[in-house]
């Protein structure tokens, strides 16, 4: 069975680690995910989900969570990333949302772009970075468009 770290998840565990700052029914580590190092072993977990979560982080840690969840998973083992689009009612309507990524962003992480050479963050392979449109509850009263991201990193 796979064991698979669930990066804030809230009480909707993905995961069959599930760590959050809060505790609550679902978490079973309790420990900020900006506060590092994480309570786990290196190359504990052969995957980590990280949903809706990333978009809350202080950016400048940014490099240092990737990195972090880069030591707690094993070679060849995964990081899903999913988060609202950039200027979608998704990101703006959340008052705790700070900041999310474009379709750029992965490739800070990832060695066969260029952009990889800012930071030398630990080495990721993008597997996946697919938009994709969802609609606008009918209760908000906005124009604008509702979208999010999946993005999925592995590690080298």
């Amino acid at each position: 069975m796979l064991k698979i770290l669930d990066i804030g998840c809230g009480q909707n565990k993905r995961g069959s680690v599930g760590m959050d700052k809060r505790a609550m029914p679902g978490v079973d580590v309790v420990h900020d995910l900006e506060v590092l190092p994480w309570p786990f072993k290196d190359d504990e977990f052969d995957a980590a989900i990280a949903w809706h979560v990333f978009e809350h982080v202080k950016p400048w840690l940014m490099i240092d969570i990737m990195n972090e969840a880069w030591r707690v998973i094993k070679k060849d083992g995964t990081l899903d990333i999913g988060m609202p689009c950039p200027e979608s009612f998704g990101f703006y309507m959340e008052p705790t949302h700070i900041r999310t990524w474009n379709e750029v962003t992965p490739t800070f992480f990832d060695p066969d772009y260029e952009y990889y050479n800012h930071y030398y963050p630990k080495p990721w392979k993008i597997i996946k970075n697919d938009w994709y449109i969802k609609d606008v509850p009918k209760t908000a009263k906005t124009r604008g468009f509702n979208g999010s991201m999946h993005i999925t990193m592995r590690k080298r």
